[in-house]
């Protein structure tokens, strides 16, 4: 343990704190003045529902082809920089999308925007790490939790920007311009220097054994913990709606109750996360967190009603709240790795997990029926209980 974080966090932490926050927030808030302008674009470019889903595929392709490259960017000009850097080319990719006149420029736009968004995303929660390391507690699940403010402000914010007619080009420059000098001015908060600072050279050093398997166990099983936190997400974005409206006879008001449900209770599950986590340990939270998701969404499908599925899609937001910050945490403390490698694996591969799951989902739906689809979030809460012991238990 570094000085530092013995001694407490000081005013150099506390802004980096503040400033890792407005990183989240504006990486949040980016695609998501994007996306309610997805119909219009699509409409305007003459796209079929085959060209559309494919074009708009091209985001998380790039953060598929980039990903890998986080780590080595990471330790030649440090996270901070690459977190500010990609959040300006994300601002600039979505812009060219929103204003695109082709379906191929529309798709290399997001493209590129999905490719700065990995950057981004694993380079943000480096520098959150280290400052959490400086902290000396969890704060990582509250940062997770920004973000998802900030996803909010950007979905509100594109809301405005059709009720007053405005422009894809006006509302896209406008968002690019606020969230791009956001994080200009956080970059200059955060922590300066590499990221290959004393505490992730101990990390890098072999450590006595602490009950933990080998290496590469633990990092594939982090990666499940993960990807199983984002296809319940998924399961919220893509079907949530449908499941309510098609196979319970949901009005369209009341199908959106099972996505705010999911992202309503996610908040509050990270709102209070890290005190978990401090109190419990990483283990005990992502157990218990598995258990809500198997017990509640496995109820909910069992004895399907519209309040009992709400509550079901509820629970599975509340359980899996902690979960990719948890195997994020874990895989960038793992020993013999170089700083920022083990997050940027995971990263990646649980972006793949995020990318393979609808096309999963809609197979089993399409040959036995959504509700049976759905089957794979209780499932997936069953798979973060089997594997929640390669995390960290409670710190004395």
């Amino acid at each position: 343990m570094t000085v530092d974080t013995a001694v407490g966090p000081g005013l150099a932490e506390r802004r980096a704190r503040l400033a890792v926050a407005v990183l989240f927030l504006t990486n949040g808030a980016l695609f998501a003045n994007l996306l309610p302008r997805y119909p219009e674009i699509k409409d305007e470019l003459g796209m079929s529902n085959a060209v559309y889903g494919l074009a708009v595929a091209a985001f998380p392709t790039g953060a598929l082809l980039a990903g890998l490259a986080a780590g080595a960017l990471i330790r030649r000009f440090g996270s901070a920089r690459v977190a500010v850097a990609g959040t300006l080319l994300t601002g600039l990719g979505v812009l060219v999308a929103a204003v695109s006149h082709s379906v191929a420029l529309f798709a290399a736009a997001l493209l590129c925007a999905g490719a700065a968004d990995a950057l981004t995303d694993v380079a943000q929660n480096a520098q959150g790490l280290r400052v959490q390391r400086r902290y000396g507690r969890s704060i990582i699940n509250s940062f997770h939790a920004i973000w998802s403010v900030g996803a909010v402000t950007g979905g509100l914010m594109a809301a405005g920007a059709l009720a007053l007619d405005l422009s894809p080009a006006r509302h896209l420059t406008i968002s690019a311009v606020v969230f791009g000098a956001l994080a200009l001015v956080a970059g200059r908060f955060c922590l300066p220097g590499p990221d290959s600072e004393p505490e992730a050279a101990d990390r890098a050093a072999p450590r006595p054994a602490d009950g933990l398997p080998r290496v590469g166990y633990v990092l594939a099983a982090l990666v499940v913990i993960a990807t199983a936190g984002t296809l319940v997400e998924d399961a919220g974005n893509s079907w949530a709606a449908l499941y309510l409206s098609d196979s319970l006879g949901a009005s369209a008001a009341l199908a959106a109750t099972g996505y705010i449900a999911l992202v309503g209770a996610q908040f509050i599950g990270r709102i209070i996360g890290d005190r978990l986590v401090d109190r419990f340990g990483q283990r005990t939270v992502a157990r218990a967190g598995g258990l809500i998701v198997a017990a509640g969404m496995g109820l909910a499908l069992a004895v399907p009603t519209l309040p009992g599925t709400v509550l079901g899609f509820a629970a599975a937001g509340f359980g899996v709240a902690t979960l990719v910050p948890a195997a994020m945490h874990e895989a960038d403390e793992l020993p013999g790795l170089k700083p920022g490698s083990g997050l940027t694996i995971v990263s990646w591969l649980m972006r793949l997990g995020f990318l393979l799951s609808p096309p999963v989902v809609g197979l089993v739906a399409d040959a036995a029926g959504l509700r049976t689809g759905l089957l794979v979030v209780p499932a997936a809460g069953v798979l973060v209980v089997l594997l929640a012991g390669v995390l960290r238990e409670r710190r004395s």
